[in-house]
């Protein structure tokens, strides 16, 4: 049967090795002389051969015994070996070190985390971040496939989705977004019957419109654009006209203007989805309960 070696014993013979003696090795492990002593006894016991020479009166160093002087290099590979473990291991637990995977619908990536992650890696420079920006029915989707250790959406029908947690975090309001000459720019409040009569087109954010009265509005769209870029092309065009939370409305935009849909009125609610039975890794655990510090304090400085 192999011996169990103790890291705290290997460490006592170590020192007493190169400080030359039970005394100073006593003083570094702040241990007494006769602790240091019983603890390279035990060591030697395991082993089965003795480390250090017999020690007389006038003996005034420890010195090594030939197996002493083998076993010196393995055990203090052993001690470094065990102190890249547990520091690698605490950093991973304290998200300094790691892997962290986060998908993220595209209006919070793009508003929202940019500050956020910025804040988060500066005591973290080791930490590896895999990021993914997404309508949010494929950040579901990478959170049930388990691509990523959660994600950031707005989570439709919460009962289609029990294996899943939400925890709410920011709120918006849903309205038209059109071309600042169009005729519905002059309105201040819109009514859905009114965007009856222009050219409907249809995004990854409309179905927040299912289950409201304006749901007839989802079959009046002529087109559906799924990429971002391509339907602020489309709007600034004036190819027509469609419905975007207002995170989602692209502020740079000079040609563009968000008019604000008052009936019904229509709020997304956006947050943080993961899966019910499985625990966040120590940095997606951080980087969760940072968000959630980094939401309130904004909150209250508004």
């Amino acid at each position: 049967m192999l011996p169990e070696l103790k890291i705290a014993q290997l460490r006592h013979f170590v020192w007493v090795a190169e400080l030359k003696g039970f005394h100073a090795a006593a003083e570094k492990a702040h241990r007494t002389q006769p602790a240091i002593s019983l603890s390279i006894k035990d060591l030697e016991n395991k082993l089965g051969e003795s480390l250090f020479e017999k020690r007389n009166a006038k003996a005034a160093n420890a010195e090594l015994t030939p197996f002493g002087k083998h076993f010196m290099p393995q055990a203090k590979e052993l001690i470094a070996h065990h102190d890249r473990i547990a520091q690698d291991m605490t950093l991973m637990a304290n998200h300094k070190t790691g892997h962290l995977r986060l998908a993220s619908v595209p209006s919070i990536a793009s508003r929202m985390l940019p500050e956020i992650l910025s804040k988060f890696i500066e005591n973290a420079p080791d930490l590896h971040i895999s990021f993914y920006d997404d309508n949010a029915g494929a950040v579901l989707n990478m959170v049930e496939n388990q691509q990523v250790d959660f994600g950031i959406a707005s989570l439709w029908h919460a009962h289609e989705h029990s294996d899943k947690t939400f925890t709410p975090i920011w709120e918006d309001q849903i309205g038209v977004v059109c071309r600042v000459d169009h005729p519905l720019a002059r309105r201040k409040t819109l009514h859905w019957e009114t965007l009856r009569e222009h050219r409907l087109i249809s995004n990854g954010t409309s179905r927040l419109l299912q289950d409201t009265e304006a749901e007839p509005l989802l079959g009046d769209s002529q087109f559906y654009i799924s990429n971002m870029i391509s339907l602020v092309a489309m709007l600034e065009a004036g190819m027509g006209i469609t419905t975007l939370p207002w995170f989602a409305f692209p502020e740079e935009s000079t040609k563009l203007k968000f008019i604000p849909l008052t009936s019904p009125s229509v709020i997304r609610q956006i947050g943080i989805v993961q899966m019910s039975n499985k625990s966040l890794t120590p940095a997606a655990d951080s980087l969760v309960k940072f968000i959630l510090e980094h939401a309130q304090q904004s909150e209250q400085a508004d």
